[in-house]
């Protein structure tokens, strides 16, 4: 059983929850304090055996929680907040459970995805969660020249202390103009949704941000092929982290439709 838990505010959990974790045989916890903290200010007391359930020990601990079920224990698994398996721990275990067709039910609430999406100001028709930004500026700016044309809107979390550094690379591969929208500390006593232009909340980070942070992107116009001219400044930039320049120019040019030659030329001159 997968229990979606609060993202700051306790009174976010549901009733279901609060009865999940006084009946059920085992809880997997990603953090085992922080579900003590949570059963505590929801006055419950977790009736059966705690697990620690995070990234490292998951694949560890699935053997025995398989074990469990099979003996027809419930068991109910939580993270630190927001929906279990959403780049969070739970994945391996509801893949493992499907394996073996033990039943998987779910106890559904709070998910920092959704409720960016709906605070963002942005179309919410048509999105896509993308996780975390690759942390090496040459990768995320690849990872960003494949948000350039996409046509929903895109969810994904990011450090707070790579953030500034992340919005960065976003102006120099998406452009100034298109827009965003950062949501800091959803639900909690400090929370705060800033919305603008990738440049203006760029501009912003510079000065520091801290706590849980997910950001919201607009999608793309769909449009032609990208000027020569506005691919030069993210090729200068991975080939300044350490790639080499042909290698550079010529995946970009590959991925926005442009010559190859064209763009080298363009970044050796200069332009």
């Amino acid at each position: 059983m997968l229990a979606a838990t609060p993202l700051g505010d306790v009174r976010d959990a549901s009733p279901r929850l609060v009865d999940a974790l006084a009946t059920a045989d085992v809880v997997a916890a990603e953090d085992t304090r922080r579900l003590r903290s949570l059963a505590s200010a929801l006055d419950v007391t977790p009736a059966g055996r705690v697990v620690s359930f995070y990234d490292q020990v998951e694949t560890a601990r699935l053997p025995g929680l398989l074990e469990a079920l099979h003996a027809g224990q419930t068991v109910l698994l939580v993270t630190d907040a927001g929906m279990p398996s959403v780049s969070d721990p739970g994945y391996r275990l509801v893949a493992a459970c499907v394996e073996e067709d033990v039943r998987v039910t779910c106890l559904p609430g709070p998910s920092a995805v959704t409720t960016a999406l709906a605070v963002s100001g942005l179309p919410s028709d048509r999105f896509a969660f993308d996780g975390f930004p690759p942390r090496k500026g040459g990768e995320r700016q690849r990872w960003f020249a494949g948000l350039r044309n996409e046509p929903r809107t895109v969810v994904f979390f990011e450090s707070p202390h790579r953030l500034a550094a992340t919005l960065a690379d976003a102006v120099t591969v998406l452009g100034s103009e298109r827009r965003a929208a950062v949501c800091r500390e959803l639900t909690k006593t400090y929370e705060e949704v800033r919305r603008g232009t990738l440049a203006e909340l760029a501009e912003w980070a510079e000065g520091g941000v801290r706590g849980e942070v997910t950001v919201v992107l607009a999608p793309g116009e769909p449009s032609a092929a990208p000027s020569v001219e506005s691919l030069v400044a993210e090729v200068k930039q991975r080939v300044a982290d350490g790639e080499r320049l042909k290698a550079v120019a010529a995946e970009v040019a590959e991925a926005a439709g442009v010559s190859k030659k064209a763009l080298y030329d363009a970044v050796v001159s200069g332009g």
